[in-house]
């Protein structure tokens, strides 16, 4: 895939659920590029769309018309193992619930996916050791997500969205169950991994403060895409917003 080459393409997408004879339109033909390496907010109230349209970029759901090109695949149409495929290779997912294993520690919450997608035991160890050192996590290997904080429990997240070094970071409510500080925690890493990394991380908040530390922000209502501007002074640092 050429590098200049958009990473995300949606042409006219638009997503209609029905509800016995009633239809609702979610989508209303959205058409969005994300480049390669940028940091995009995604906001609207409940019912503007933006987790629809989330859910159309990770795979989770199928529009029902218009088209949809990942790394230059076309995935609109494709059956659900392939989609699931599309998902394991191309995108990490971090969600506001964390979605970890209760019961399991930090380095086998991160090797999970790649278990099930065969990478050898020694390989997972290693990678999944990086992964966790490059989220501040390096001392907490082998703690359960009940031994820690909210903020930890994110960081480990995040961590097991890297591993399979994604084209794409999708970031659903990343820090709607954090406190302040621990919000600026999350975001800082999400911006290193950006502008260190070049990860591309599509990011869904309802909060001001967290789009802030975006690049640019998409701001969806009734289905349709609203405003798409540029943040020429994105957020750098916690102390970049006192």
């Amino acid at each position: 895939m050429a590098a200049d080459k958009p990473v995300i393409v949606t042409r006219d997408l638009v997503k209609i659920y029905r509800l016995g004879s009633v239809e609702v339109a979610a989508l209303r033909g959205v058409s969005v590029d994300v480049e390669r390496g940028e940091f995009v907010a995604v906001m609207g109230h409940s019912g503007s769309g933006k987790s629809t349209f989330m859910n159309v970029l990770g795979c989770l759901d199928r529009p029902t018309s218009g088209s949809y090109v990942l790394e230059g695949r076309d995935v609109a149409r494709l059956s659900r193992d392939e989609l699931a495929e599309i998902r394991n290779r191309y995108i990490g997912f971090v969600f506001q619930g964390f979605n970890l294993l209760t019961k399991t520690t930090a380095l086998e919450n991160v090797e999970l996916p790649m278990l099930y997608a065969g990478v050898p035991r020694h390989e997972r160890r290693r990678r999944a050791e990086a992964a966790l050192e490059s989220v501040g996590l390096g001392d907490r290997l082998h703690h359960r997500p009940t031994e820690m904080s909210g903020g930890q429990q994110q960081r480990v997240a995040i961590a097991r969205a890297l591993v399979g070094e994604p084209a794409l970071i999708l970031a659903d409510e990343p820090t709607g169950n954090l406190d302040t500080r621990s919000s600026y925690e999350i975001m800082e890493i999400f911006r290193t991994l950006n502008v260190e990394r070049g990860i591309t991380i599509v990011l869904v908040t309802h909060e001001q403060d967290v789009a802030a530390w975006a690049e640019r922000i998409i701001r969806f209502r009734d289905g349709f895409v609203a405003d798409d501007r540029r943040n020429e002074e994105p957020q750098r640092t916690e102390a970049g917003a006192r």
